[in-house]
C-alpha cells in the first residue's frame, strides 16, 4: 500500500489558452409537472488542464504546472487532500522506501525527517506542499463523465459539486487522471463469509491491533499491508495467522 516511487513528470503542452471567466448558463426551473431536469445549475468553464484527484500524484502534477506557469484546475471528490492516507490507512504505516525516493517534485523533506516517513509526517508534508505551491483543489467535486472530441481536440468533463448540487462542464485541452490505483476496496468472494460469526473488515478500515488483543485473527493477503497488519496484530497480543 505504501510502496511508492515518484518521479518528476515531464510535461509537453502546445496551444494553451488562459482560462477565461466561466460562462454561466441559467438554471432549469422545476415545477411539479415539468419534464425538465429538477433543481440543477449548469456552468461551463474552459481550462487548459483538468486534474482529477488531490492525492500525491495530483498534487505533484499541480506543482509542476505551477512551476511552469501553466493554468489548471484540480478537483477532488473527498473533503481533503490525500484522503487515502488520512482516512483509510493504519496507524503504524510508513513509506517502504527511503525518503529521497518518495519526495514530490520541487520540495524535499525536512533535513531532520526520518529515513522512512511515517503516515502522520507524510500527511503534514502534503499539507505543506499544497500550501507552498498555492494548490487549491475543488473539494467534494466528483467526475460523472468525460468525453474526448477528436475534431476539436479537447476533453469535455462533467463534474458535480456534491455540497451545492451544481454541475460544471469543464472543457479542457488535457485531462490528468490521478485518482489512485488502490482507492477502492477489493474484497474477494469468499463462500459463507456472510454467515461468519466474527468480525470481517477490509484493511482500509483497520487502524491498530489494540482492539484485537487476545483474539484469533486471520489476515488474508501477504502484500505490504497484509504483512504489516499481521505484525501489528501480533505485537498487540492477537493470535495471528496469515493466508499467503
Amino acid at each position: 500500500m505504501a510502496h511508492m516511487r515518484l518521479s518528476h513528470p515531464k510535461i509537453h503542452l502546445v496551444n494553451i489558452q488562459q482560462t477565461k471567466t466561466p460562462l454561466l448558463i441559467p438554471a432549469y426551473h422545476h415545477t411539479p409537472n415539468s419534464t425538465t431536469l429538477p433543481n440543477l445549475v449548469f456552468a461551463m468553464e474552459n481550462v487548459a488542464i483538468l486534474i482529477v484527484g488531490a492525492g500525491p500524484a495530483g498534487l505533484a502534477t499541480a506543482a509542476c504546472l505551477t512551476h511552469l506557469s501553466i493554468p489548471y484546475v484540480i478537483v477532488e471528490r473527498e473533503d481533503c487532500n490525500a484522503s487515502l492516507w488520512r482516512n483509510r490507512a493504519y496507524d503504524r504505516l510508513k513509506l517502504h522506501l527511503a525518503k529521497e525516493f518518495c519526495e514530490l517534485p520541487h520540495m524535499s523533506y525536512p533535513a531532520d525527517a526520518p529515513t522512512y516517513i511515517p503516515k502522520t509526517l507524510f500527511v503534514k508534508y502534503l499539507d505543506d506542499y499544497t500550501a507552498c505551491f498555492h494548490i487549491q483543489p475543488k473539494y467534494l467535486t466528483c467526475v460523472e463523465s468525460s468525453t474526448y472530441d477528436n475534431d476539436k481536440k479537447c476533453w469535455s468533463i462533467v463534474t458535480r459539486d456534491m455540497a451545492e448540487g451544481t454541475t460544471i462542464n469543464f472543457i479542457a485541452k488535457f485531462l490528468v487522471v490521478a485518482s489512485g490505483e488502490n482507492n477502492g476496496e477489493n474484497i474477494p468472494v469468499i463462500p459463507e463469509l456472510d454467515s461468519f460469526p466474527g468480525e470481517a473488515i477490509h484493511s482500509s478500515t483497520y487502524k491498530s491491533g489494540k482492539s484485537f488483543s487476545g483474539m484469533s485473527v486471520l489476515v488474508i493477503g501477504s502484500g505490504n499491508s497484509g504483512m504489516e497488519i499481521a505484525y501489528n496484530l501480533a505485537t498487540h497480543g492477537a493470535n495471528t495467522s496469515i493466508v499467503i
